[in-house]
């Protein structure tokens, strides 16, 4: 007990400012990086890229057209932002207005993940460029060759004529933790090796594009694209794309595309000049809790099938709307968004087991993959006009029977289609006179008699999925029958 007051006492003298944590797994004591050492290790391996496009040149000697000089050059000298319609930013004007001239595009990043030239950067950055321009750290330029391009994953691949470049080496980016630390490296404004910091502030994010993005809260401003996301270890992570922002400018929200996904793309365009994938023929919906619960499959999970293509691979291998994709080739499908990233990947031409939920239960369905550039383009018909009713039934509908050409114009083999409405659950939930209504629950409607005898079976206390018909999509609507 003695030794114990002693330690305590002499702890009590030295004060809570002499007090230093130890580290340990539960309190572990985590230090700021320091990036120096990275950045001077990568700055080197990451370019500038400058692209011109052929213009109609305007009389506009010494500036920009719509801006005082003085603030013209203003932003040449202070941003070196090159003025469009002034080769080399000179203030002289142009020899011949009707004939086509070069003029300056836009500035953008990239770095270099081969020693003999070969650059990674994004697609909107060299898009519609006459000439591309890259500039190494130690200002040697070089004219790039643009070897291909994809708008939809936003990735390029360009290549200068070089050899012994310093490259940047490339991560793990499904290793990437929310949290850790990164940064960027790129132009933006045009002020090259520009370095900013940030962490990881999510993974997998959705933005309405092809690949889910790494989120980060690095700066990253309009000439950071096509740079790099680097992790501590100095290795490629991501490439800077994106920005979330309402003033054009850096928000505190920036995307970068995942490295592993930059690297399949950049693969087949150094290859075949093209990125190809594979494709299906079907028309996604998102799965709510509301709807999942009315089809049994307790979570929201898979891609729930709004429209499939007519004569399409879906169509062919027996995916029907209204069916929810849960796994493509053993991969389990999440939500919609990950579906065609999934059957992007596959080659087509090969055979794909597709696990659909339909009427209660799971079944594996075979689906020959075909290519995007073989993709058919519907045409959207209007809705079919009908008119007004009132019904006392369980949904609040007037329904009448399908006509043959009604069907085949659908594309579907049965069904009842709604020709008016009154105060009912149906009418609440959205539905309109011209609907067709093809299933309730596991049961596929036929007619109106066997439409009769469905609703009179169901339990009010439940709610059941009702799918309509609606156009060239198909609706999944839970309702509560009255």
């Amino acid at each position: 007990m003695k030794k114990y007051l002693i330690a305590f006492l002499a702890f009590l003298s030295l004060g809570q400012t002499a007090f230093i944590p130890i580290a340990s797994a539960e309190n572990p004591r985590v230090a700021i990086p320091d990036f120096a050492d990275l950045v001077e290790r990568a700055s080197p391996a990451v370019v500038n890229i400058r692209t011109t496009e052929k213009v109609l040149a305007q009389q506009t000697p010494g500036g920009i057209p719509g801006m005082p000089e003085d603030q013209a050059e203003f932003f040449r000298r202070f941003f070196g932002v090159p003025i469009p319609g002034i080769p080399n930013g000179s203030k002289q004007a142009q020899p011949n207005p009707s004939k086509p001239q070069e003029a300056d595009r836009g500035v953008g990043s990239g770095f270099i993940i081969e020693s003999n030239g070969l650059i990674l950067t994004n697609a909107h950055v060299v898009e519609g460029a006459t000439t591309i321009y890259v500039t190494l750290t130690d200002k040697r330029e070089f004219k790039a060759k643009l070897l291909g391009m994809d708008k939809r994953t936003d990735v390029a691949v360009v290549k200068i004529e070089a050899r012994d470049l310093p490259r940047l080496p490339l991560g793990d980016s499904s290793k990437v933790r929310v949290g850790e630390w990164v940064l960027a490296i790129g132009s933006p404004f045009g002020l090259e090796n520009t370095v900013t910091a940030g962490i990881v502030s999510a993974k997998s994010r959705d933005t309405g594009d092809y690949l889910p993005f790494i989120q980060t809260d690095v700066a990253v401003n309009p000439g950071n694209s096509g740079g790099p996301l680097l992790n501590t270890a100095g290795q490629v992570i991501g490439i800077n794309s994106q920005i979330f922002s309402r003033s054009g400018g850096y928000m505190g929200i920036s995307f970068a595309i995942p490295i592993d996904e930059a690297m399949r793309v950049a693969d087949q365009l150094r290859t075949n000049g093209k990125m190809t994938r594979g494709r299906i023929g079907v028309a996604l919906g998102e799965m709510t809790k509301e709807v999942a619960e009315s089809l049994g499959l307790g979570k929201p999970r898979g891609a729930y099938v709004r429209n499939v293509e007519p004569n399409g691979p879906a169509a062919a291998g027996g995916i029907e709307a209204g069916d929810v994709i849960l796994t493509f080739n053993g991969r389990e499908i999440n939500k919609s968004t990950d579906l065609p990233r999934v059957v992007g990947e596959a080659k087509p031409g090969t055979s794909a087991t597709v696990q659909v939920w339909r009427k209660g239960s799971a079944r594996d369905l075979s689906v020959t993959v075909a290519d995007t550039d073989s993709a058919q383009t519907a045409t959207k018909k209007p809705d079919t006009p009908a008119s007004n009713g009132n019904s006392v039934n369980a949904f609040g509908v007037a329904v009448t029977d399908l006509s043959d050409a009604k069907k085949k114009d659908l594309n579907i083999k049965g069904g009842v289609e709604v020709t008016g409405l009154g105060d009912g659950p149906l009418a609440r939930a959205g539905v309109r006179p011209g609907d067709v209504i093809i299933r309730i629950a596991d049961a596929d409607v036929s007619g109106v008699k066997q439409f009769e005898v469905l609703l009179k079976s169901l339990d009010v206390n439940k709610a059941v999925p009702v799918f309509i018909r609606r156009s060239d999509s198909t609706l999944v609507i839970p309702v509560r029958p009255k």
